[in-house]
């Protein structure tokens, strides 16, 4: 392909760019910006002073407090920080901003270059509604839907004429915020009623759309790069399929089994529609691919997280790109002059719990080890060692991607680079992310929008009894047991036997009761039944050898403050030594069946009121939490007794919302 040069001009008409985001993306345009000589300003809130964004630019300015809506979507402050800068331009990275017309539009009231599209074309595909309304003028194929009167009656009607299940889209934004599936006319209320709030909460537009869902689709998107001088290219096709929550989980290209003829016809109508409202710069048009059948869902006007498997495939730096063009430059190559190098594959690492539903986890990165420097393999991430994943921002800590001659390789470098990599002080999807690189379907590029959801119990580890629960659990008991000073572990001492102590573990939210035998012969720890002799256990955190049942195993353990962090195969378990007497008052305190906050967020509404009876399963509070909201639901029928929240607190993580008591069970029939 053709590799553009860098030349002296472009650093005279943008000479300092300001980076109105945060993260990975805001660390990833200053590594561009600073090789092409262009001088770069972050911004920050105050819960990100110290962030790795902050520290790499060449010069900072505080913004605003930790929420997103006081500080990094608000555009008078952003405005008056390019202005105290001198920037001469903004770039929005993604989220956000970034697809927000007003945004552009007064960073060009400002005399301030926004890079990315005008106004007007953020304008036509930024409501999802008035895009597939572009886009059925310009002759591009679309989803069947409803695209028009926001009142429930309205649109719960048109559900219906549509069939179930369909799909509850916001109208603005995207990365699967504002979405709900639908399958029966009795779940449309609560879901509507979600999806609108969270549309408003992310985006600041609670209007939706009504799409029939369709079962078993593929998602692929097309990279399109357009100039100010009526050139548009393709850049080829994506592959995202693997999602959960309708977030990407694994991106690829080029898409597998993808014909030839297919990837020129797809190019080609993203091109038709990106000129259909004369864009110019980088955007993704996204299609729902059926077959043969690809229908045009909507059009991300920004730069997206999954860029980097463009740029490897291409050898094309995509931001750069998006300062020539900014700048007015002509784009430096033609449709033909593009070529497909290889395969490239991203997934994105993410500080969350896949067993407890994906539930964010927030905290201090004790340990973090990603393999940036193996052989094809590419990280994008920003934070560091040391640094805390906060409750107001995504719970992303990197993008790994992988770089291989064909599909097969880029696969098993990712697995390598995944299994290599030790994050300590969160929870992580690793282990997750493995599982599906490494499942049957997955390799035989076998995939579509209900991958995860199909194959949801492979893609976790057990947790009856596991090996790995019980190597866990027995290493950090005979840790502790090393690191007690003498007196401080709780034996029982009988002459001429082996000394045993007891101890009480716990393993998400699971208590394990322990014996750790010392005798000449050697230490052994018992775990459930199952007998766990050691070779060698080191305390810093390095290799752990051992035998369970004659099977012999390894893995690492680190110490994480309290708890400690062991990792065996792809996956990572937290353990710590059970507080009985803490144990036993939180028993006390939440006898009559308590709703507790399982992370930091904000709440967004309390659904129910003392005194009310619900059933199991009922809704009860919705957290916002790590720009995701979370409802929270009774485990069994009951009557609210006390409510402790309400819409707008702050909530820490245990802190007590809502105490039910339990219906009591029904009476046995009597006899007549």
């Amino acid at each position: 392909p053709h590799r553009y040069r860098y030349h002296k001009e472009i650093a005279a008409r943008l000479r300092r760019l300001l980076i109105a985001n945060r993260g990975e993306i805001a660390c990833r345009i200053m590594r561009t910006a600073r090789r092409m000589g262009v001088e770069t300003v972050a911004v920050y809130s105050s819960a990100d002073a110290n962030a790795m964004h902050v520290a790499m630019a060449d010069r900072a300015l505080l913004i605003g407090p930790p929420p997103a809506r006081e500080s990094y979507l608000k555009i008078d402050a952003l405005i008056d920080a390019a202005r105290r800068a001198g920037a001469d331009s903004v770039h929005p990275g993604y989220g956000f901003l970034s697809e927000n017309a007003a945004f552009a539009q007064a960073c060009g009231d400002a005399g301030i270059r926004f890079v990315g599209p005008s106004p007007l074309a953020i304008r036509a595909m930024g409501s999802k509604i008035d895009a597939k309304r572009a886009m059925i003028a310009a002759g591009v194929p679309v989803v069947p839907g409803y695209l028009d009167a926001q009142d429930e009656p309205s649109l719960q009607a048109a559900a219906a004429r549509i069939g179930f299940p369909v799909l509850i889209k916001a109208s603005a934004g995207g990365g699967g915020r504002g979405m709900r599936i639908v399958r029966s006319p009795e779940e449309f209320s609560e879901a509507l009623q979600g999806a609108r709030r969270e549309a408003a909460s992310s985006f600041g537009d609670a209007d939706v759309l009504i799409e029939r869902y369709l079962d078993r689709p593929r998602h692929v998107e097309v990279q399109v790069l357009a100039d100010s001088h009526g050139h548009c290219v393709y850049l080829f096709e994506r592959d995202c399929s693997v999602q959960r929550r309708h977030q990407k989980v694994v991106e690829e290209a080029p898409a597998p089994d993808f014909s030839a003829q297919m990837r020129a016809d797809l190019g080609n109508t993203a091109v038709r529609a990106a000129q259909a409202i004369n864009y110019e710069g980088v955007g993704t048009v996204e299609f729902i691919v059926q077959g043969d059948e690809a229908y045009f869902m909507e059009m991300n006007t920004r730069l997206q997280v999954e860029h980097p498997v463009t740029e490897l495939i291409t050898q094309l730096d995509l931001v750069e790109l998006q300062l020539r063009v900014a700048s007015g430059e002509p784009l430096p190559f033609r449709q033909e002059d593009l070529a497909i190098h290889g395969h490239a594959m991203e997934v994105r690492l993410y500080a969350e719990n896949p067993r407890k539903n994906f539930l964010p986890s927030s905290g201090k990165l004790l340990r973090l080890r990603l393999p940036d420097d193996a052989e094809g393999i590419r990280v994008d991430t920003g934070v560091r060692q040391g640094d805390t994943v906060s409750t107001f921002y995504d719970a992303m800590i990197a993008k790994v991607i992988a770089h291989g001659r064909d599909r097969t390789q880029a696969i098993d470098r990712l697995i390598g680079a995944l299994r290599a990599s030790d994050i300590v002080g969160v929870d992580d999807n690793i282990g997750f992310l493995t599982r599906i690189l490494d499942h049957a379907e997955f390799r035989a590029g076998a995939v579509d929008t209900g991958f995860i959801e199909r194959n949801y119990d492979e893609l976790l580890p057990s947790q009856d009894d596991s090996l790995q629960t019980t190597l866990a659990v027995a290493a950090v008991a005979r840790a502790h047991h090393d690191r007690l000073r003498p007196g401080q572990a709780r034996d029982g001492f009988r002459l001429n036997q082996p000394r045993t102590f007891r101890y009480r573990m716990r393993v998400d939210g699971a208590a394990h009761d322990v014996e750790l035998l010392e005798s000449q012969a050697g230490t052994q720890v018992l775990v459930g039944g199952r007998v766990v002799a050691f070779d060698a256990l080191q305390q810093d955190g390095e290799r752990i050898q051992a035998r369970v049942a004659d099977v012999e195993v390894s893995a690492r353990a680190f110490a994480a403050g309290d708890a400690w962090v062991v990792r065996m195969g792809d996956d990572q378990q937290v353990v710590a030594e059970v507080d009985e007497h803490a144990r036993a008052a939180a028993l006390h305190v939440a006898g009559g069946g308590t709703v507790i906050a399982p992370l930091p967020g904000s709440v967004l509404s309390v659904l129910v009121r003392e005194g009310d009876v619900v059933a199991a399963g009922a809704a009860l509070v919705v957290i916002e939490a790590m720009k995701m909201e979370h409802t929270l639901r009774s485990l069994a029928a009951g009557t609210v007794v006390r409510v402790h929240t309400k819409a707008g607190d702050r909530v820490k993580d245990g802190d007590e919302l809502i105490v039910l008591e339990k219906a009591a069970p029904a009476a046995p029939p009597t006899a007549a």
